[in-house]
């Protein structure tokens, strides 16, 4: 039987996703996120169902702790939207993503794991469709510069720049980072 200690399963996930990060998903087992989470041996058996289980609802966890606070939202529908204040949403989020550093390896981590678990992988596909979908749709209502496909080449090469500035930190800067995000929106979005 599964438990419904919604707190309790948070920092169960929460503990996954470290787990996923450090070790990779072959280290993610029961033992290791009770261990991680400081709970008693067999506590998160208790609350998934199955590794799947588990796995599925790390990488949710990833997604909603990825979310932009309220303020942060209210403050960019406030702004002008323009080309320099797009540039500026994009660092954020860029920031935002690469400040989350477990949770985006850990988001790496499940797209290897995907390659060998179907049902994963259409969690993850529908997951990520659904964030894609959400973040063309945000734009498309923001009266920001741009289109879809816009939208969707920076999604594309922001993420590996993510990738770039968690797994080699050195080979980038933080300003040659935000430059870069800068150059990007300028030569992809047009107005």
């Amino acid at each position: 039987m599964v438990r419904r200690n919604d707190e309790r399963r948070a920092a169960l996930v929460d503990a996954a996703i470290e787990v996923l990060a450090a070790e990779g998903a072959r280290g993610l087992t029961f033992r290791a996120v009770d261990t991680e989470a400081k709970v008693p041996t067999g506590t998160a058996s208790n609350y998934f169902a199955n590794r799947d289980d588990l796995l599925t609802q790390a990488g949710a966890r990833v997604y909603e702790r990825l979310q932009p606070s309220e303020e942060e939202v209210e403050r960019q529908r406030g702004a002008k939207p323009d080309k320099e204040t797009y540039a500026a949403l994009m660092r954020e989020v860029v920031g935002r993503v690469s400040g989350f550093r477990t949770g985006y390896l850990a988001l790496l981590e499940l797209r290897l794991e995907a390659i060998r678990r179907p049902d994963l992988r259409a969690v993850l596909t529908e997951r990520v469709r659904a964030d894609l979908d959400a973040n063309v749709a945000y734009h498309e209502s923001s009266g920001l510069p741009g289109d879809a496909t816009a939208v969707r080449l920076l999604y594309l090469a922001f993420n590996w720049l993510i990738v770039e500035q968690l797994t080699l930190p050195g080979v980038l800067s933080q300003d040659e980072r935000d430059a870069l995000v800068t150059a990007a929106v300028d030569r992809i979005v047009t107005e």
